[in-house]
């Protein structure tokens, strides 16, 4: 998902699941044409991603000050949703950080420890998402 009605779109759907630090919201895609929920971008073709599931990671400043530290998150998100691509097909799905990493516990924005704790927390997420 790029366009701000996307992530409006399903943020308007239900949240399926929560941690600590996450909520997943799904919206489902109309059977027949999912381009009219998520309409391709002026000069576009098709805007149908191929394993027909649609994936954002909504990640605000409020909760992750530092860029380094959003583009972590957000690629950790990608990395996993990689791997469950046939768990989320035919839907929208969106990652939203609701809450902040203490930086006592994790100074640095790209360490390990941090990473492994992302990684962590993002499949117990999708674990509870199931459907």
């Amino acid at each position: 998902m790029t366009r701000r009605a996307q992530f409006q779109a399903v943020l308007a759907g239900q949240t399926v699941a929560r941690t600590a630090h996450f909520a997943l919201h799904r919206q489902s895609l109309p059977a027949t044409e999912p381009s009219e929920l998520f309409p391709a971008p002026h000069g576009a073709v098709d805007c149908q991603p191929p394993s027909n599931a649609w994936i954002g990671a909504m990640v605000p400043k409020r909760w992750a000050r530092r860029a380094v530290t959003r583009n972590a998150v957000r690629r950790q998100v990608y990395s996993l949703v990689a791997n469950r691509a046939e768990q989320l097909a035919g839907a929208a799905h969106l990652v939203r950080l609701r809450s902040a990493f203490a930086k006592t516990d994790f100074p640095s924005a790209t360490s390990v420890a941090l990473k492994a704790a992302l990684r962590a927390e993002l499949e117990q997420l999708f674990d509870r998402a199931k459907p």
